[in-house]
């Protein structure tokens, strides 16, 4: 027997896949250029995202945008974090904007972001793995630049705190295309030779693009295999790349780096050092996990939030506001060219009594209109705040509010005695919290 398939309204069917698209899209980063920018009073955005083949349309409401410093532009190349939603009254899925800023080295620092975490996902940063340097250090390899800065500066280091420590070059190129390939291949050619006892990996501080070939992700799995313990010395103490995460050890500049592997009395103080950088690191990272999970947990919850109504009815208040903008418009443009077409003929005719007329009922029609504006404006306001007050009265905070609660067994609302059991641990829900309560009694 032939099942009865259920029978969708429109209005039903764009509900559940806004709520579709919002739960498996909660956040996005993406790039595209900004087309048929928008802003009407309200002070919400509303553009176009594109690029060479599709486009997406884009709104970012007021209390986001005013938290950016950049204002787009059509034309404009830009990188925006968003949820995907749907516009239900006209069925068309859109991009809702909570950050943009122009496209470029915001690019570059999420494309960091996320090969750093990739990567301490996969364990290349665990201070568990880490080796130590030798006690007894004879031979330190470098490997950067041959006319470089760095390898003058280590030079220096070494011949005044240890001369007689031998040192080997493995010259590589430390920017450009190719460099974070030369540098696999020198780390692994030291590895295969086995002659020095630490490596020093590094160059002098530029750009975030100068220091780029340092955050490829196969030179950090060529640092992790590395048999022999590599001191990552990139950039100035305030640069910081996945180099500086995977290696042994991380030194501020490649100076520093020389004193750490020579032997001095400061050996313990910077060893100390060290594991504290690598435990404020390591506790960073992990910071920044919870957050990512707080951030999800917050974008599930903001799925259900009345605000999304709000919104929803706040565009289509913008829509109405813009298209009514433009009826009128036409309207007054009408009128001004019928009146440019029988002002010719009633100066033909002087008739200066009908000319009179005329411009006293193109006043009327004019104020008759700006009335019929206000009024329809009016209405739609008073629609809003009908429509917003009805929903604050269904909220569930709003009942809570007044005294009332919400007790639930294991998730499940409790509305009889006969759902609890004793020893069971219920949880009750106020208007500002919870209460975790235990059944000693049934009665």
């Amino acid at each position: 027997m032939q099942s009865k398939q259920q029978v969708y309204t429109v209005s039903k069917l764009n509900k559940e896949i806004r709520f579709l698209l919002e739960r498996n899209f909660a956040s996005l980063t993406l790039n595209g250029e900004i087309s048929n920018f928008v802003a009407p009073a309200s002070g919400h955005w509303y553009f176009t995202l594109k690029d060479d083949n599709a486009q997406i349309r884009a709104a970012m409401w007021r209390g986001n945008n005013r938290a950016s410093s950049f204002r787009p532009k059509n034309g404009e190349q830009v990188t925006v974090r968003a949820r995907i939603s749907l516009y239900e009254p006209r069925g068309d899925y859109q991009l809702i904007v909570e950050q943009i800023e122009p496209a470029g080295q915001g690019l570059l620092k999420q494309e960091f972001e996320a090969l750093q975490q990739k990567l301490a996902a996969e364990g290349l940063f665990n201070a568990m793995d880490k080796q130590a340097l030798p006690s007894a250090i004879n031979k330190v390899g470098v490997i950067t630049s041959a006319t470089g800065a760095a390898f003058k500066d280590i030079l220096t280091v070494l011949k005044r705190r240890a001369p007689q420590l031998e040192v080997i070059l493995y010259p590589a190129q430390v920017q450009g295309a190719q460099a974070h390939q030369q540098l696999i291949d020198k780390i692994n050619l030291a590895n295969q030779r086995d002659e020095v006892d630490v490596i020093i990996l590094g160059r002098g501080g530029g750009s975030l693009e100068d220091l780029w070939c340092f955050n490829h992700e196969q030179l950090a799995y060529a640092i992790f295999d590395s048999d022999i313990p590599i001191v990552s010395a990139v950039g100035h103490e305030i640069d910081t790349t996945i180099s500086d995460f995977v290696a042994d050890i991380r030194a501020a500049t490649p100076s520093a780096a020389a004193e750490l592997v020579s032997p001095d009395s400061s050996y313990i103080h910077n060893q100390i050092n060290e594991f504290k950088s690598r435990l404020q690191r390591a506790f960073t990272l992990y910071l920044t996990q919870q957050q990512h999970k707080q951030n999800d947990l917050y974008q599930n919850l903001k799925l259900h939030h009345p605000e999304h109504k709000l919104q929803q009815q706040s565009q289509k208040l913008d829509e109405l506001s813009m298209r009514l903008e433009r009826a009128i418009e036409r309207k007054i443009n009408n009128n001004q060219h019928q009146l440019n077409y029988l002002k010719p003929r009633l100066q033909r005719h002087n008739p200066q009594e009908n000319i009179n007329q005329a411009n006293m009922n193109l006043a009327y029609l004019k104020n008759k209109l700006e009335n019929v504006m206000s009024v329809k404006l009016q209405t739609c306001q008073n629609k809003l705040a009908i429509t917003a007050s009805k929903l604050d009265s269904t909220s569930p905070l709003t009942v809570l509010s007044r005294g009332y609660s919400i007790t639930s067994n294991q998730g499940k609302v409790i509305n009889s005695v006969k759902s609890t059991s004793l020893e069971d641990e219920l949880v009750t829900q106020l208007a500002d919290g919870k209460v975790i309560s235990k059944v000693i009694e049934i009665s």
